[in-house]
């Protein structure tokens, strides 16, 4: 998982407000509930030392996200009076939530990602005889995504009108335009829905490759929902997988493990490659949770185990942080990917590993 959409959080220094709270429009009275739930935020990071410029910065984007239907939610940073990141959340947080802190609480928001699978959808739907009848018309939908966050934060989508008549023969042209674009977006898998008849024809005129990504997938396909398409499917086709992608380092990992190459295992041993922009690759059994502390210092690369340690490397007044807010930092700062792989795919030591862009005789075993 690449994490290049969190860099605006680290262009400028902390404190940070962080902000996650639940702005799903299917209630009654939505603005209200979400006023509501931002005043006992709003008091929480007041408390906590949020000067009121940062406040009313915040205020203003609470909420504003009225575009996206149904459930859902906001995660919203700002620092020195500034909006800083402002992301939907695919599903509300589990508990609304405010902090203010001088690195930002940016792993809900990786969670929300995880595990970032590319796909495309289509959507055919014809309401006529099964056969290519001189009248009526075939309607193609097609977009792609990124699940789950694109339930919410839908991409560009295609819109097609083509007569039945012509069906076969444009499926054939079709096939492959739809091949380009899922090309261009590195989808995982192609999801598929709508009229049976139509589906078929066009799924056998794809092309191999594409053809052999297809996911079928029955229920309502409605397209004007202003979410994602297929949205309802989309959890049943993709949860519990991994991102081909993903998956393709955690088998260069266990090659490199077997081999002796370059990687690294244990906490110890992967801090002390993040410290040198080794990482290319961070592998996680689980996400740390908010209990575990680092030492952190001003930059990036700046994190150690123990308060001696960072300040023997010359970093003056280090600070305790939660260690999920470290990592996520160490990670964007350096580059470096994310990979959440479960035990049952490969059991790291202490829950930890990395790839390594290169070792040297410094590197720790």
């Amino acid at each position: 998982m690449r994490l290049s959409f969190l860099e605006p959080l680290y262009a400028e220094p902390g404190p940070f407000a962080s902000v996650y709270l639940d702005t799903s429009r299917n209630v009654e009275h939505p603005d209200r509930a979400i006023a509501l739930r931002w005043e006992r935020l709003r008091g929480s990071l007041s408390r906590q030392g949020s000067d009121r410029a940062l406040l009313n910065v915040l205020e203003e984007v609470v909420g504003a996200d009225t575009e996206v239907p149904g459930v859902h939610g906001q995660a919203v940073f700002a620092a020195h009076g500034t909006l800083v990141l402002d992301g939907e959340l695919p599903r509300p947080p589990e508990h609304d939530s405010a902090r203010y802190s001088m690195l930002p609480d940016a792993m809900p928001l990786v969670t929300q990602h995880v595990p970032e699978i590319p796909y495309m959808a289509v959507v055919v739907h014809y309401g006529g005889l099964p056969t290519a009848e001189t009248h009526g018309w075939v309607t193609l939908e097609a977009e792609t995504g990124t699940w789950p966050a694109s339930t919410v934060t839908p991409g560009e989508r295609l819109h097609l009108r083509v007569a039945v008549a012509t069906w076969h023969r444009t499926s054939l042209q079709l096939g492959h335009q739809l091949d380009e674009q899922a090309r261009r977006s590195h989808a995982d898998a192609v999801v598929v829905g709508g009229d049976e008849w139509a589906c078929n024809v066009l799924i056998r005129r794809l092309p191999r490759t594409l053809r052999d990504k297809v996911v079928r997938v029955g229920g309502r396909t409605p397209t004007d929902t202003r979410r994602a398409l297929l949205e309802p499917q989309l959890g049943g086709v993709f949860r519990g997988r991994m991102a081909a992608h993903d998956r393709e380092l955690v088998d260069i990992f266990i090659g490199r493990r077997a081999l002796a190459g370059p990687m690294t295992e244990g906490l110890a041993a992967t801090v002390a490659a993040l410290q040198r922009g080794q990482v290319a690759a961070l592998l996680l059994n689980r996400l740390p949770e908010s209990s575990l502390r680092l030492w952190a210092g001003s930059r990036p690369t700046q994190l150690a185990l123990t308060e001696a340690e960072l300040m023997s490397f010359g970093v003056r007044a280090p600070r305790e942080e939660r260690a999920d807010e470290t990592l996520v930092r160490a990670l964007v700062g350096t580059g470096a990917e994310l990979v959440v792989v479960p035990e049952s795919e490969l059991r790291l030591y202490e829950g930890v590993g990395a790839l390594l862009r290169y070792t040297d005789p410094g590197t720790p075993s």
